[in-house]
């Protein structure tokens, strides 16, 4: 069968479309990527990651490299499309031209590719998935990973995610989300649709977890960007309460100018007497996380909860130090909190912003190296056992395989 992925993102910057691109290659299927340019270190990715893909990809809407007269073309239709929804409200396309800046891209390249299947990741997606495959008499299904319309607290956000969720949800052949409680709130939402949860786990790799051997702890958070709302200053903050311990923080991820000084001004205001270790690294490809993560002893999942989706998701940064044998200490989101009990195992969870509750975990840890190594072995367990992408792999193939023999 052929089968047409489609992203608003780009393919080294979305892990989970990689894995359900290579589970469905590996199943037999022939497969499409399409996406469009989100930034240069992502790009130059792309180009290592698609080297050794046996599924093809292709780009619209250009970029500040190539095709810059389309890219800024299509950049400007997206903000007069903005602004005339602030105007006008939702009328004819507008909606759909806001939602995303090559959502219209994405049908006119999806149409010229007749498949029997479209799957749409990012909500920019959706109805281009939905309109191509009407037009082609095939199947659509689509990803909820996020809450999408609860991604934010701006109501205008709000208000047009929610319409082209409203729009578009029941026309798609099936709907897949990341978390229990994603799929728990989406279906109050809408109460007639099955939402099938498909974790962000990760394949089962040759990951060897390093012991901690009397050196000191080391602490790890990562993401795609570093920012100011990701709970990094807390981490800080703790480590100034036990300032005495031998406690290093490492953060890896895309930083700018403006959050590095924010970061540096947090660490002189704190006043150190023993300034502790923290270290920035560049980003790298997503494959290469979990070796790199597995030097490490603690991985930090502090997710703040500033939004409804940011308290429910079940974030690839928590799947991944399981994936490294790492043990977890994770901030109290609706999510997490529920996630650690059912694991209690794997590691720690502390109340949103209490950094004295965080220095105490990690005075225990360093204080306990039998409980630190029993979670770090409790993590890695979990990951071979249960919690991994070769399981979760065969529900979305049995889902897509249900959808595909299903008559038109």
């Amino acid at each position: 069968m052929k089968i047409v992925l489609i992203t608003s993102g780009q393919p080294s910057l979305n892990p989970r479309l990689i894995k359900e691109a290579d589970a469905l290659t590996n199943a037999g299927h022939q497969v499409t990527v399409i996406y469009q340019y989100w930034n240069e270190w992502g790009t130059a990715f792309d180009k290592e990651l698609l080297k050794e893909k046996k599924w093809g990809a292709y780009q619209v809407g250009g970029s500040p490299m190539q095709q810059r007269l389309i890219y800024w073309f299509s950049r400007l239709r997206y903000k007069l499309a903005n602004l005339a929804i602030d105007l006008i409200g939702f009328k004819g396309v507008l909606p759909e031209m806001s939602i995303g800046r090559c959502t219209q891209m994405f049908v006119k390249k999806a149409k010229s590719i007749k498949a029997d299947l479209y799957i749409g990741h990012n909500l920019a997606a959706l109805p281009a998935v939905v309109k191509v495959a009407k037009f082609h008499r095939s199947k659509c299904g689509f990803d909820a990973e996020d809450l999408h319309r609860f991604e934010t607290n701006i109501e205008s956000e709000i208000k047009l995610k929610a319409y082209i969720e409203n729009k578009y949800f029941d026309k798609v052949d099936y709907l897949t989300t990341s978390s229990p409680q994603i799929a728990k709130k989406y279906t109050e939402l809408f109460p007639t649709l099955i939402f099938h949860q498909i974790l962000n786990v990760f394949p089962k790799t040759k990951v060897t977890s390093q012991a901690s051997n009397n050196r000191s702890i080391k602490l790890f958070w990562f993401s795609q960007t570093i920012g100011l709302s990701r709970g990094v200053q807390d981490v800080i903050k703790s480590l100034k309460i036990i300032e005495e311990l031998a406690i290093e923080f490492h953060i890896l991820g895309y930083l700018n100018e403006r959050c590095k000084r924010s970061l540096d001004e947090l660490v002189l205001s704190l006043n150190f007497t023993n300034p502790p270790c923290i270290k920035f690294y560049q980003p790298i490809t997503a494959s290469k996380i979990p070796d790199f993560a597995s030097q490490f002893d603690i991985g930090m999942a502090t997710e703040p909860g500033f939004s409804i989706n940011n308290h429910l998701a079940l974030s690839n940064k928590l799947f991944t130090y399981l994936q490294a044998g790492l043990a977890i200490v994770a901030t109290e989101t609706i999510a997490q909190r529920k996630f650690i009990c059912e694991h209690s195992y794997v590691g720690v969870s502390y109340e949103i912003g209490n950094v004295q509750q965080l220095a105490n975990i990690l005075l225990n840890y360093v204080q306990n190296s039998t409980l630190l190594e029993r979670h770090r072995a409790g993590s890695r367990s979990l990951f071979e056992t249960t919690l991994n992408w070769n399981r979760e792999a065969l529900k979305f193939l049995s889902i897509v395989d249900n959808v595909l023999n299903q008559k038109i």
